[in-house]
C-alpha cells in the first residue's frame, strides 16, 4: 500500500512539471528583443513576461522619463513575505500604501497555479522622503515623482522607494509591480533584483472623460476604469455627469433633478457612491473632477423647475435646435436658473472637493434661444441685436453669472473652472473669458487656430481633440444610417502619436507650451453602457498615459511589444481590454511591426 501511494505521488509531481514544462520554447534576450528559441535541456527556463522584464526597455507602461537601469537577473519572490517598513505609518498616506503593499501580494498570488509551491525571498519595501503623509489631494502643483532602488540581499530583496507625497510613492509602488512577472514555465513568481529608476510626469492632467448621461455607466464600471487609470499612471477622472438625456446625480439641495432627470430609480448616484468613487480614485492616484454642463446639453431634469427656465426643450424638428435628441438650453434671463445652478453648484463642490471644475459650456445654439419669445425681449430690452452678435452676448452674460453662483457655492474663493472650446473661444469673443478663472479643452482637430489664439491669449489649456482622442468614434451611426460623425475610428497608435508639444510647435507657439496641463481622452455613451465601457478605452487609453506621462521622442513602433504586455496586465486584473493583435504577435515579439 505505501509503495503504491509513492508511486501515486510521483506520478502526480511528473504530471505537474509536465504540465509547467509543456512548451518546448525558451525567451532569450537577443540584441535587445525578445527572441524566441526551442529549449536545451539544463538551461535556464524564461518565459516572454520574465524575459521582457531584463530585455530591452524593461517592459515598463509608461516608461519612465528619468535614467533608469533594470538588471539581467531575477530571483524568485514569494508575495506572502513582502513588508511594508515607513514612519507614520498610521498616516492617510500610510494606510493607503499599507492598502496597496496587500492589494499587490493579493494580486501576485492570484496569477500562481500552485499557491503551496510558491516559495523564494522575501521583499521590504522601505518607504524614504514622505513629507506630505497627511495630505492626500491631488493639486495641479502636486509632484508626482518618485525615485526606486531594488537590490538582492542574503535573505531578501530590497526596495527603496523616495517620493514626497502619497502619489508620488503610489506611482513607485505602480512600477514596483510592473517589476515582479509570473514566469509561468517555472510556476514562479519572480522580481528583478537590481533596478534604478528615476520617474516623473511631463503633464500634471492625464485624464479620462466619461460620459454617464446618455447612457447610465454603473458604479462597479467606474471603478473598475478607475483602476485601471491607476495602473497606467493617468490620474483624472473627468465625470461627464448631466446632459440633456438624463439627470443622474442625486443632489440633496434639489431632489427632483434625479427624481425627473434619471433614466430609473436603480440608475443614480447618491452621495455615498460618489465618496466611494472619490476615494478610491485617492487610492489609485486619480483625481475627480465633476462637470455639469450649461447652457447647453440640458433637459431632462431640469422640468420641474419653473420659471420659463428651459428652452427648446425637446423641440423638433430637432435638428433645427441641437446637435441631438432630446434639445434643450437654459435661460439666462431667468433669475431661477441661478438660484437652482447655485445649490447645484453647492451640492458637487461639498461633494468633490474638487481641485477645479468643469462648467461645459459648449453648443449652444443661437436658433434655441431665439425660438423664446421671454429671451427674446430680454435681449432687445438689453439693447442687443437678435442675431449671433446678441446672443454671444446673452450667452456671456450666463457665464458670468453662473461663475460668480460656482465662486459663491466654494466659498467666495476664486475657483479654477474648465470650459470646452466654442464660439466664446472664437476669435471675436475670446476677450469675453479670463485666462486666470478659465482652463480651456480643446476638442476641435489639431489644425484648428483656436489653439493658437488660447495659447496666445495665455489659456492654460488640455487637448481633447476629437481627431485622436473621442473613442466612441469609429462605429455605426445611432441617428440615421452611415458611420457616427468622428469617425474612422481612433487606434492606440494614433492616439500615441498626438503629442500636444507637437500640436503647439506646429502652431508656432512653442514658447507658450508651459500652458500646456495635459490631455485626455473623451468616451462620449452614445452608443456605450456598462457593458462596452472596457473595451472602448482600454487599452487605447493606455496609450495617452505614455504620451502624457513622458511625451516620447520615438514612435509607436517603440513601444508595440510594451502595449502588448500592458494590455496583459490589464486583463490580468478584470479589465475588459480589447485585443490589439494575435496573440503570435506578441509570443513573436517584432515580426507584426
Amino acid at each position: 500500500m505505501f509503495g503504491v501511494l509513492i508511486t501515486i505521488l510521483v506520478f502526480q509531481s511528473f504530471c505537474t512539471h509536465a504540465q509547467i514544462f509543456s512548451s518546448p520554447w525558451n525567451y532569450k534576450c537577443t540584441n535587445g528583443q525578445c527572441v524566441k528559441f526551442e529549449k536545451i535541456k539544463n538551461e535556464s527556463i524564461s518565459s516572454l513576461e520574465a524575459c521582457q522584464l531584463i530585455c530591452g526597455d524593461g517592459g515598463l507602461w509608461p516608461k519612465p522619463t528619468g535614467p533608469y537601469y533594470i538588471g539581467n537577473s531575477l530571483v524568485n519572490l514569494n508575495p506572502s513575505k513582502i513588508k511594508l517598513h515607513m514612519i507614520n505609518s498610521t498616516s492617510v498616506a500610510g494606510v493607503l500604501l499599507k492598502r496597496k503593499v496587500n492589494a499587490l501580494k493579493i494580486n501576485l498570488k492570484k496569477l500562481v497555479r500552485n499557491p503551496r509551491r510558491l516559495g523564494g525571498l522575501g521583499l521590504d519595501i522601505y518607504i524614504k522622503g514622505l513629507i506630505n503623509s497627511s495630505d492626500v489631494t491631488l493639486r495641479l502643483s502636486t509632484k508626482e515623482n518618485y525615485k526606486l532602488k531594488i537590490n538582492k540581499r542574503r535573505s531578501s530583496v530590497s526596495v527603496i522607494i523616495r517620493g514626497e507625497n502619497y502619489f508620488g510613492v503610489r506611482n513607485a509602488l505602480e512600477t514596483l509591480s510592473q517589476l515582479i512577472v509570473f514566469n509561468d514555465f517555472v510556476d514562479k513568481i519572480q522580481i528583478a533584483t537590481n533596478a534604478s529608476i528615476i520617474d516623473g510626469p511631463v503633464y500634471p492632467y492625464r485624464g479620462i472623460l466619461l460620459d454617464t448621461s446618455r447612457n447610465y455607466i454603473s458604479k462597479e464600471e467606474i471603478l473598475k476604469t478607475i483602476e485601471a487609470m491607476g495602473m497606467s499612471k493617468l490620474n483624472t477622472f473627468h465625470w461627464h455627469l448631466s446632459d440633456s438625456q438624463s439627470f443622474p446625480y442625486v443632489s440633496r439641495s434639489r431632489p427632483n433633478m434625479s427624481r425627473y432627470g434619471a433614466y430609473s430609480s436603480k440608475k443614480i448616484y447618491t452621495d455615498k457612491d460618489i465618496k466611494e468613487i472619490i476615494n478610491f480614485g485617492i487610492y489609485q492616484g486619480v483625481r475627480v473632477i465633476p462637470e455639469l454642463d450649461a447652457p447647453a446639453h440640458v433637459g431632462e431634469g431640469w422640468q420641474w423647475v419653473g420659471d420659463d427656465a428651459l428652452a427648446c426643450f425637446r423641440a423638433e424638428p430637432w435638428p433645427s435646435y441641437c446637435q441631438e435628441p432630446p434639445c434643450g438650453q437654459l435661460n439666462p434671463a431667468s433669475d431661477r436658473v441661478y438660484e437652482v445652478l447655485e445649490s447645484l453648484y453647492k451640492d458637487l463642490m461639498d461633494d468633490f472637493k474638487p481641485v477645479i471644475f468643469h462648467m461645459g459650456g459648449d453648443e449652444v445654439n443661437i436658433n434655441c434661444w431665439n425660438s423664446s419669445e421671454s429671451i427674446r425681449k430680454f435681449v432687445s430690452k438689453k439693447g442687443w441685436s437678435l442675431d449671433a452678435s446678441g446672443f454671444v452676448k446673452l450667452w456671456n452674460l450666463f457665464q458670468q453669472r453662473a461663475y460668480d453662483k460656482l465662486k459663491l457655492a466654494g466659498g467666495g474663493e476664486e475657483v479654477k473652472a474648465v470650459l470646452w472650446t466654442s464660439k466664446l473661444t472664437d476669435e471675436n469673443n475670446i476677450e469675453y473669458l479670463d485666462p486666470d478663472k478659465y482652463i480651456i479643452q480643446i476638442w476641435t482637430a489639431v489644425y484648428d487656430q483656436t489653439i493658437r489664439r488660447l495659447l496666445q491669449n495665455d489659456f492654460q489649456v488640455i487637448f481633447s481633440n476629437y481627431d485622436a482622442l473621442y473613442l466612441d468614434c469609429g462605429f455605426g451611426a445611432w441617428i440615421g444610417e452611415g458611420s457616427n460623425w468622428c469617425s474612422p475610428y481612433k487606434g492606440w497608435k494614433r492616439i500615441y502619436e498626438n503629442s500636444p508639444l507637437k500640436i503647439v510647435e506646429n502652431h508656432g507657439v512653442e514658447n507658450k507650451k508651459h500652458l500646456i496641463l495635459g490631455g485626455e481622452a473623451a468616451l462620449w455613451t452614445e452608443q456605450v453602457d456598462s457593458t462596452s465601457v472596457d473595451s472602448r478605452l482600454w487599452p487605447r487609453s493606455a496609450a495617452l498615459a505614455e504620451r502624457l506621462w513622458a511625451e516620447p521622442s520615438s514612435s509607436w513602433k517603440n513601444a508595440e511589444s510594451r502595449m502588448l504586455r500592458h494590455r496583459e496586465r490589464l486583463v490580468n486584473r478584470g479589465i475588459l481590454a480589447d485585443s490589439l493583435e494575435p496573440e503570435w504577435c506578441r509570443q513573436n515579439p517584432g515580426n507584426c511591426t
